[in-house]
């Protein structure tokens, strides 16, 4: 037996992207989103309603996009909940510091060990979808596997649990991609 729920808004997993942004005089700013997704081999999409994060990419027509993880809960979801207008001290008081990206006009939140960094493709107002260009991404050392790659149970990337309003981690290896389906050939 199934129950029905009607039309909601869950999916699993959805990602907890900290999106990181430069306001108009350059001060780093983040923010909490998990309706996105990767798009094509090197581009992302977000839902993005207006908020200050999404004035800042329109001005600088860029942004990073860091996996929120099981060490940086409390900051990243602190960071979904202020906003930037409120609070000018936002990343101070989240605990995160910046760098600038080397390849967008954007801030690497240096917390969070894997940033995709992004340059601003469309915005589309009536239906607030971001698109972007993913033109690099970095990742700590602490977070790479031994073949130099990231090692998804080194950087416990968490998901957005839309049901239950919780943050579930990642990271249990349960197959093989493309070689586990090959045994019903």
């Amino acid at each position: 037996m199934r129950k029905n729920f009607g039309a909601k808004p869950w999916l699993y997993p959805q990602p907890v992207f900290i999106i990181g942004s430069y306001d108009e005089n350059g001060n780093p700013n983040a923010m909490n989103a998990a309706w996105g997704g990767i798009a094509d081999a090197n581009k992302i999409f977000i839902c993005l309603a207006p908020h200050k994060t999404t004035d800042n990419i329109l001005a600088r027509k860029a942004f990073t996009v860091s996996m929120g993880t099981a060490e940086t809960v409390v900051p990243c979801d602190y960071v979904g909940i202020v906003s930037g207008n409120d609070e000018p001290r936002k990343m101070e008081k989240a605990g995160f510091t910046t760098v600038k990206s080397e390849f967008v006009d954007a801030p690497v939140i240096c917390e969070l060990p894997m940033t995709l960094e992004c340059r601003l493709l469309s915005y589309d107002t009536e239906n607030d979808w971001l698109f972007g260009e993913v033109v690099n991404i970095s990742a700590e050392e602490s977070v790479l596997g031994d073949d130099g790659n990231i090692d998804l149970t080194k950087l416990r990337p968490i998901i957005f649990d839309g049901i239950h309003c919780a943050y579930h981690v990642i990271g249990e290896k349960v197959g093989d991609a493309f070689s586990d389906g090959a045994k019903l050939q």
